[in-house]
């Protein structure tokens, strides 16, 4: 039998109501600040995302565009100038940044408590201790499907393929909080298929298309894909080859539809978190 397919959507706008009543119990305005360099069609489509979203839900989303060719400096003190405001709750840089900036100085430069994205070092930390104020998005996002698709995952074997500090570390640290045996694979890892087919929840987060097949897959496992990649001929795809696996997995996300919309309603519930909403 077809695995379930997740409804990401569904799922997020469930996040929806509850972030838009929190929000107006506020009783004050919620601003968030998008702070991009040029003009990249990437940027701009996730922008085009949470600007709707903001919009949805009560938030005042301002997009401030440096210049093509803006440095380092020039983005840290657009950063400053907005964290020394106290109208803006939120401050979020949206990727891809030219390579002469480093994301890790951009993001210790956001106040912890104006990081929406979750990814500043005292936020990325936090979550050893249980869930931060602001954790990232993404791994929000994924760690609320596992949850909603398996209520206890106590005991679960929960293989993560991707370690990256925004998605693989911080979702494995939250399944562990959880109680699952958690193992992370990587670059590095000799036989990936031999800890995938052991996995009753798969979170795979690589930005490689189509690099898990239904083969690698427990029959009946949660498999989560997280990545998004462009299709040659349009379109984007995950990392997981969906034709294969969803004839295997006991449920599975889509990509798109998938973790995306959870992730977009993650940003927002972050946001108004920090404007000083702790009952979302």
């Amino acid at each position: 039998m077809p695995a379930r397919i997740i409804d990401g959507k569904a799922l997020a706008a469930k996040i929806e109501a509850a972030v838009a009543a929190a929000r107006a119990r506020l009783q004050r305005p919620v601003r968030l600040v998008s702070l991009r360099i040029g003009d990249h069609q990437a940027a701009a489509v996730y922008l085009r995302n949470q600007q709707r979203a903001a919009e949805r839900v009560g938030i005042e989303l301002l997009d401030d565009r440096l210049p093509e060719g803006s440095d380092e400096r020039a983005l840290l003190r657009r950063i400053a100038q907005h964290a020394a405001d106290p109208d803006v709750a939120g401050i979020l840089v949206q990727r891809p940044l030219p390579p002469n900036i480093d994301p890790r100085t951009v993001q210790a430069a956001i106040p912890a408590h104006k990081d929406v994205e979750g990814m500043h070092p005292e936020n990325m930390g936090a979550i050893l201790y249980r869930e931060p104020l602001l954790a990232p998005c993404t791994a929000l996002a994924a760690h609320h499907i596992v949850l909603q698709s398996l209520p206890d995952v106590r005991g679960a074997e929960a293989v993560v393929v991707g370690h990256s500090e925004i998605v693989g570390k911080p979702i494995a640290i939250l399944l562990l909080h959880d109680l699952a045996t958690v193992t992370v694979c990587h670059v590095g890892t000799r036989n990936l298929r031999k800890h995938t087919l052991d996995a009753d929840i798969l979170v795979v987060a690589v930005g490689k298309p189509g690099l898990v097949t239904g083969d690698m897959i427990k029959p009946g496992a949660l498999v989560v894909d997280i990545g998004i990649n462009a299709r040659p001929g349009g379109g984007v795809c995950g990392d997981v080859d969906f034709a294969s696996a969803v004839e295997v997995a006991g449920a599975i996300t889509p990509v798109p539809g998938g973790v995306g919309p959870v992730t977009v309603m993650m940003l927002m519930r972050n946001t108004v978190r920090a404007a000083g909403s702790r009952d979302v």
